[in-house]
């Protein structure tokens, strides 16, 4: 095939509830069978919920978490999977057979084949480890499609080696926007009553959403994650109040060249729909940049520079 239709959700989780949440994620991948859709993106840990979580003790977390793929949240993505004959990904907490705990993206395809990705940068609880793994893998649309969620999008060499594995499409799922960040020019705080306020308040929270707090950030960088990778981008996202914060939405679809497709304004749920012309990616810039790679002088990438810091720690440190 060389174009898939995609589609790219945002909406407002219930922490903790996961039945209602994957009722939720069920309405969604109906409406997008309505439109021929073959791949369908929904947010990070938007199963179980996001920012609550790292308010829970040990137990708690555990309790929210499932095994993949034989949990029931991720048999129900199977179901839907199968049922509606599209790629289903969506982000919850998993358990291995070790018992470990992961900030896990589960991607099932039509057929019901599953692949997950375990964040690289988790940060969200103490009792949940980082996954060292990258995830690409096979689809039956005739393209490869990678994994890398939230904060593992913010450290390039993360994006490059995704890309270098073969992914031409990037499965981008975030709970983010309206987050403190240290930095001056960083993220900041949407007041959470603009939220609760919405019905009244809506031109206010909308203008947050799309300013620096929300759509600005994400477009100082997002689209050159795309560009020099020659990578579709598909980015999915919380909306609506997560706790203390406020989630900005922003649900988009970009091309390799870093270009939007489509994008929502929209202050609650919400999705896009693009089609993705794959024929694109080969003469793409980024994707033309690989060939000029130099290895031989990238050395130093890979050698520690005694400054690294566990994500946990810079996140709530520096932002």
């Amino acid at each position: 095939m060389q174009r898939i239709k995609a589609a790219s959700v945002q909406f407002h989780h219930i922490p903790g509830d996961k039945e209602r949440n994957l009722k939720t994620i069920a309405t969604f991948v109906e409406r997008a069978a309505k439109h021929d859709v073959n791949l369908i993106v929904f947010p990070e840990m938007c199963i179980t919920g996001y920012w609550h979580v790292r308010n829970l003790d040990e137990h708690e977390v555990r309790q929210l978490a499932e095994i993949v793929p034989q949990g029931p949240s991720t048999q129900e993505l199977v179901k839907l999977a199968t049922t509606y004959n599209m790629t289903i990904g969506a982000g919850l907490i998993e358990v291995s057979e070790k018992g470990d705990l992961y900030n896990t993206y589960v991607v099932v395809l039509p057929d019901g084949t599953v692949h997950f990705h375990r964040k690289l940068h988790t940060f969200i609880s103490a009792y949940m480890k980082s996954g060292d793994t990258y995830t690409v893998f096979d689809t039956p649309y005739g393209v490869k499609m990678g994994v890398l969620t939230c904060y593992d999008n913010n450290i390039v060499e993360n994006v490059r080696i995704t890309a270098l594995m073969g992914a031409q499409v990037l499965l981008a799922p975030h709970q983010t926007g309206g987050c403190n960040s240290a930095s001056p020019k960083g993220m900041k705080p949407i007041d959470v009553k603009l939220w609760e306020q919405r019905k009244d308040k809506s031109d206010e929270l909308r203008a947050e959403c799309q300013g620096p707090k929300g759509r600005m950030w994400l477009m100082r960088w997002l689209p050159s994650r795309a560009h020099d990778n020659g990578m579709f981008l598909i980015f999915s996202n919380g909306v609506g109040r997560d706790d203390d914060e406020v989630r900005t939405g922003n649900a988009m679809i970009l091309d390799p060249y870093g270009e939007l497709l489509a994008e929502s304004k929209a202050i609650e749920d919400d999705m896009v729909i693009a089609e993705l012309d794959l024929s694109l990616v080969p003469s793409s810039t980024g994707r033309r940049w690989l060939l000029s790679r130099r290895p031989d002088l990238y050395d130093s990438i890979a050698v520690k520079t005694g400054k690294e810091q566990d994500t946990r720690t810079v996140r709530f440190t520096y932002g």
